[in-house]
């Protein structure tokens, strides 16, 4: 054996969330352009998400809205404040993926904003324009990938705010919680939680430094 092939390579990647880590929520956005308060409700107070959509969809339904309808809402929507010089800056030194459960019919004017970053996330089903269902890339996504990028000897780092970022946070080698609203705190004190993007950068960069350290 050379000594190139005992070397094992650990490099790292950060997996974000998307909505309420760098974009605002969007059906709270479509809640607050509609004046539908239903919709207001995210993984942040369901952790159950195909109750989340499949209530979605009966709203949908019941109101007669349409995905352009959605997707006009979206137009108009920006990044969270510091969200694009966060982005920037972070790439500079790590390869970022933005892991989410949003879907590739709505995230596409937001990864133009961020500057065009990996995005693994569901598709809707449409028909007449009209959203019918929703496919999974695959149950629990998040923690999925996770799990095959360390497979790919990938030390992983990752951030969120919900219900559905836990089981990536547990999976990866450092997590972290980012806006999280404080009952997604208090049932997972494990992960130091943060508000600020300096915050999570400063967290993430000494995060990349130990991961580093520890498979050299």
């Amino acid at each position: 054996m050379t000594l190139a092939e005992k070397i094992i390579v650990k490099q790292v990647i950060v997996t974000l969330d998307m909505e309420g880590v760098l974009t605002p929520e969007i059906w709270i956005a479509v809640a607050e352009k509609t004046g539908i308060a239903d919709l207001r409700k995210t993984t942040r107070d369901e952790p159950n998400y195909d109750k989340l959509m499949q209530g979605r969809l009966a709203i949908l339904d019941q109101h007669g809205l349409k995905l352009s309808d959605i997707q006009k809402v979206i137009a108009t929507l920006e990044l969270l404040p510091g969200a694009r010089a966060f982005m920037d800056s972070l790439r500079a030194q790590v390869q970022v993926i933005i892991l989410s459960d949003t879907f590739e019919q709505f995230a596409a004017p937001f990864m133009r904003q961020l500057g065009m970053p990996t995005l693994l996330c569901h598709t809707l089903v449409v028909e007449n324009d009209r959203i019918v269902n929703y496919k999974l890339r695959l149950p629990d996504q998040k923690r999925e990938a996770v799990a095959a990028f360390k497979k790919l000897n990938y030390r992983v780092i990752a951030a969120g705010d919900s219900f559905n970022d836990t089981s990536m946070l547990k999976e990866a080698d450092a997590g972290f919680l980012f806006h999280a609203p404080e009952n997604i705190k208090a049932q997972f004190p494990q992960f130091v939680a943060v508000d600020e993007f300096d915050d999570l950068f400063g967290l993430i960069s000494n995060a990349i430094h130990h991961v580093t350290e520890t498979t050299t």
